[in-house]
């Protein structure tokens, strides 16, 4: 079974992205890049922070999940990394960057698909 962590922006996770809902409900629809689970089991495992700009704390916070969890035998399979740091982080390079070299799982870029063209619509 896949346990997936999905990764994103502190600053829109706190002020914007109203409980990041919008993860949560692709995930649950096996939406946008949640589709590739589509025919087989996955959870959720959480949603964590880039630990705030610029990012620098992101490879400890995903140690920590680790630690966190362990009691449980509980471990991401998948990190996602959500459009709130692929689509306005000034500093997605290095996150994802340093997500790739220590997270030893596959790094998925991109979570939902709802993305409004504009803001009135």
């Amino acid at each position: 079974m896949e346990k997936i962590l999905i990764v994103g922006c502190k600053r829109t996770m706190d002020s914007v992205c109203i409980a990041c809902s919008r993860c949560m409900v692709a995930f649950n629809r096996r939406e946008g890049e949640f589709s590739r689970y589509k025919d087989q089991e996955a959870q959720l495992l959480g949603i964590l922070s880039c630990g705030d700009c610029p990012g620098a704390g992101i490879v400890t916070r995903l140690a920590q999940i680790n630690l966190w969890n362990k009691p449980m035998g509980e471990k991401p399979t998948k990190v996602h990394i959500a459009p709130c740091i692929l689509d306005h982080c000034p500093h997605k390079e290095p996150i994802i960057n340093k997500i790739k070299a220590k997270a030893g799982v596959e790094v998925i870029e991109g979570t939902h698909p709802y993305k409004p063209e504009n803001i009135f619509a």
